[in-house]
């Protein structure tokens, strides 16, 4: 195992080795990214190690077989772990009725926040959602919600905890645009639901900044961070702009919200449950009303514009690249396009 050297960040609490949970997702594996480059061991479990081998590439990660719902095997892994990172949620579950939220976000956190107190583990970073809260219209959001009443959130909380609330996050491989940019592949015309829900996308080299540079900062303890890009959009404009950086044309209509809600039900059974009621409800809810918490950590947020066409454009050679080096786990921020 390899101590942490003195790194990018500010670390007067000398962690070393993190646990993250959902480490091998999307925002898990520039957490994990960044983590390497500060100098921290950093263990990930996962029922399948060998799918996600290519992490291994980064110098102190170890990949470890478990089920992190089963109690005991989170109580193994957390053994010998200084800080504990939960990641792990879902957008959507198998059946309609919420119990695949309360099973991931709401009992997992019990058995996390359960365990770190057992190992006497200090400290522990949370990923919840915009608009989380026990009263919220969706499955997703409410159980966002339920989990974060879980958490000790005070200053002296055991453990100290930070609670991280983005807006939809954007990235190499995320799970917004990149799917939007297929369907805008095949499709010449595309009936569009929640088209004016309002977001302000955030950056996942952003987001994993927040979660590395918190971790050792005793100001951010008890606290939730609202993660904000720097421009707010429509659904709709979201949708067109992928649309010109990968230069087709398209028409993307605007659905009323009763066509909205009639998509959602009807798309909620197609396979991979590309769109839910409860997907519907939860984009009803978002809301950008609060200030960002980039700023206060002092991370400059990098817009859409500057970060997108490097893996949208289809002439890109940049894009690709980069794109190659995200599968490979090996994916760092890069610098705002000029």
């Amino acid at each position: 195992m390899r101590s942490a050297g003195p790194g990018r960040y500010n670390r007067p609490m000398h962690f070393r080795t993190i646990c993250i949970l959902g480490g091998t997702g999307f925002v898990g594996r520039h957490i994990t990214a960044q983590l390497v480059d500060a100098g921290y061991h950093v263990r990930i479990p996962s029922r399948d190690p060998f799918r996600h081998r290519d992490l291994t590439v980064l110098p102190t990660v170890e990949i470890v077989r478990a089920d992190v719902h089963n109690p005991a095997e989170l109580l193994r892994e957390f053994d010998g772990v200084d800080a504990v990172i939960n990641l792990v949620g879902i957008l959507n579950e198998r059946g309609h009725d919420g119990k695949g939220f309360e099973h991931i976000h709401v009992e997992l956190t019990g058995k996390v926040l359960d365990a770190c107190r057992r190992r006497g583990i200090k400290r522990l970073l949370h990923m919840s959602a915009l608009g989380a809260s026990p009263g919220a219209p969706s499955h997703y959001l409410r159980t966002k919600g339920e989990a974060e009443a879980l958490l000790p959130m005070t200053p002296d909380g055991n453990p100290a905890t930070t609670v991280f609330a983005p807006s939809v996050i954007f990235g190499p491989d995320d799970t917004l645009i990149n799917r939007f940019a297929d369907l805008l592949k095949f499709i010449p015309v595309l009936p569009l639901a929640c088209a004016d829900a309002r977001l302000a996308p955030v950056f996942v080299g952003d987001v994993a900044e927040a979660f590395v540079r918190s971790l050792t900062r005793r100001d951010t303890i008890g606290r939730r961070y609202a993660l904000y890009g720097p421009d707010v959009y429509t659904l709709k404009q979201l949708v067109q702009y992928t649309a010109r950086l990968m230069r087709v044309r398209r028409i993307v209509i605007g659905l009323p919200d009763w066509a909205s809600k009639l998509q959602a039900r009807v798309l909620e059974y197609a396979p991979g449950k590309p769109f839910s009621i409860d997907n519907y409800r939860s984009f009803k809810a978002r809301g950008v009303d609060v200030e960002s918490g980039l700023a206060e950590l002092g991370i400059p947020a990098n817009s859409l514009e500057a970060e997108a066409p490097d893996y949208l454009a289809a002439d890109n050679q940049r894009g690709r690249y980069n794109r190659y080096r995200s599968a490979a786990g090996r994916f760092k921020q890069s610098p705002p396009a000029r």
